[in-house]
């Protein structure tokens, strides 16, 4: 078993892809054959996503449609005080994922051709993510 924290750093709103710094702990720091990764950020306005990887254009329909369906500067939102963002930051994270499990099979996590993993910056400035990834036969 199996467990690192990794520190991301968002400057933006967005999806920043992850694939490779998970795989590369998977692959260079275990030699677990058959097992699982799972991932878990520790905040509340980020969250994780697995996703397609080959078309940019998929990341940009997706933070759109989010961002219409969760609008900033609602009445209803009382939770105010760090900025306009931060209350959809909340909700967008609460409809998504903070945690991801991904099966390991040959030392490789077993993802789709066009899937990768990525961290889901909900807040307009972003910041340090910290993701725990625990790893186990």
């Amino acid at each position: 078993m199996s467990v690192k924290n990794i520190i991301i750093k968002t400057a933006r709103q967005g999806l920043f892809e992850i694939t490779s710094q998970i795989n590369k702990l998977v692959v260079q720091e275990t030699d677990i054959k058959e097992g699982l990764c799972t991932l878990f950020v520790q905040h509340t306005s980020a969250s994780l996503l697995i996703q397609e990887n080959a078309d940019p254009a998929m990341q940009r329909d997706l933070e759109n449609w989010l961002n219409r369906l969760i609008p900033e500067n609602d009445p209803l939102y009382t939770h105010i005080q760090e900025g306009a963002d931060d209350m959809p930051a909340h909700i967008k994270c609460s409809l998504t994922a903070s945690h991801l499990s991904i099966p390991i099979v040959n030392n490789q996590l077993v993802l789709g051709t066009w899937q990768g993993i990525y961290l889901w910056e909900h807040r307009h400035h972003g910041g340090q993510r910290s993701i725990v990834i625990h790893i186990s036969h």
